[in-house]
């Protein structure tokens, strides 16, 4: 099944590859029921759905393609979808915002399934991807600055410091920066001991209580999302294409920048070709369609997979591990929800995670304008409007016209206009 010969040694290698992938991730199960709350999903809803869909990806990558990189649910797309999609459109519940990622995940798989997803990929700049992703990073952060009360709404200035005196914030800052140190010390796993020496200090406090440990998986909604003509009625009523293009552009930029850039790191690229690729990016959107139907944001492949790809992980082996030890975790709901309950506990983790999306930025070209302004505006305009599909829109606006202006129009892919002029419609004919 994995293409090499089973040994003790393989086997041990993998194992530990795996948990410490798992370690490194498992976060995700704590931290996106957390943000997807904000769009009103039950906790166990989206808990249920969040493992599923991790279970599900993570084990077509191990049995199917054969990668030693889990799928799980994106930061980032998690907050795209509770606090632009279904807070920032009026009269919008969770349950139409559902259709929308339903619909991208169809869209996916087709495009997984023929060569439009890798021209997709070469269509879009270069700076424009890297900017929605450090745009997407400071966006996560903000959220998690105002959910720890580290930062707070000032009527002077939008926002301003925090009580720095009160016990919540007081946690938070403690948790982040026992988190931080570990991250400087390289330490494997860092934001998940992080978040449980979190939970040991907030038990200390009298800031959590237990309610329960264990208990069976549950999903209290049932399906969410199914009938693909109820998704296509949602999306026209609402006029959500423009959520549409974003989850499924998103999701391809983060899927392939992890795939290539973890399977370089483990040596498995051949040349510039990655072997199977083709079922990497096809068990990407299955787990995104999976979770869309369950209730979570669209999956993507996680770059904390580099962890186990270090310590010696190079097959699926590694990530049926992984998935082994998400299904264990599917029957902890009640202490993880107890955990996600206390802010403070998992906004550090939003914080860190923002701020190694934000590494992006190196890879801007700042030293010419017409590159640097419209990948500046995308990164700019996340945070402050809470929609990482208007920073997409504005980027894409701006980026052709200043080829157009500077008469170096050719350089620019046609596709990039056609999205130009989609999202100045857009923009021309959605009233906020």
């Amino acid at each position: 099944m994995f293409h090499v010969k089973i040994t003790r040694a393989f086997l041990q290698r993998e194992i530990l590859a795996g948990l410490t992938t798992f370690v490194t991730m498992a976060y995700i199960s704590v931290v996106n029921p957390i943000v997807l709350g904000a769009a009103g999903v039950p906790f166990q809803q989206a808990f249920t759905a969040t493992i599923i869909a991790t279970v599900v990806g993570t084990l077509l990558m191990a049995l199917y393609a054969n990668y030693p990189i889990a799928i799980a649910p994106g930061m980032g797309l998690n907050a795209y979808f509770a606090y632009s999609v279904t807070r920032g459109h009026q009269g919008i519940d969770y349950h139409v915002a559902f259709s929308a990622v339903f619909l991208a995940a169809i869209i996916f798989v087709l495009l997984s399934l023929t060569p439009l997803r890798s021209r997709l990929i070469e269509a879009i700049p270069e700076n424009l991807k890297h900017a929605i992703t450090a745009g997407i990073g400071l966006f996560i952060a903000f959220i998690g600055l105002r959910l720890t009360g580290i930062v707070q709404a000032d009527p002077t200035n939008l926002v301003a410091l925090g009580d720095l005196h009160s016990a919540k914030v007081l946690l938070a800052l403690l948790g982040l920066v026992f988190t931080v140190i570990l991250m400087f010390l390289n330490v494997p796993g860092a934001i998940f001991i992080g978040i449980v020496f979190t939970t040991i200090v907030s038990l200390i406090t009298g800031q959590l209580t237990f309610h329960g440990v264990v208990a069976l998986p549950t999903l209290p909604e049932g399906l969410l999302a199914y009938n693909p003509v109820t998704a296509v009625a949602d999306t026209i009523h609402y006029g959500l294409y423009g959520a549409i293009f974003s989850f499924v552009l998103v999701t391809i930029f983060d899927t392939t920048g992890t795939v290539l850039g973890v399977s370089r790191q483990a040596g498995l690229m051949e040349g510039n070709t990655l072997p199977r690729a083709g079922r990497a990016f096809v068990s990407d959107s299955i787990a995104t369609l999976v979770g869309s139907i369950f209730g979570t944001s669209p999956t993507s492949a996680y770059i904390e997979s580099a962890a186990g790809v270090a310590v010696g992980g190079r097959t699926g082996m590694t990530t049926l591990t992984v998935a082994i030890l998400f299904i264990l975790t599917a029957f902890f709901s009640p202490l993880v929800g107890v955990v996600s309950g206390v802010a403070a506990i998992t906004g550090p983790a939003l914080i860190i995670v923002g701020s190694l999306m934000m590494g992006q930025v190196q890879h801007i070209q700042w030293n010419k304008f017409e590159e640097a302004f419209p990948a500046f505006i995308t990164i700019l305009i996340m945070p402050l409007t809470s929609s990482i599909a208007d920073g997409i829109a504005l980027g894409f606006i701006f980026y052709p016209l200043a080829r157009l202006v500077s008469g170096r129009w050719r350089e620019v892919h046609p596709l990039v206009y056609i999205f130009a002029v989609l999202f100045l419609i857009q923009f021309l004919l959605t009233s906020r």
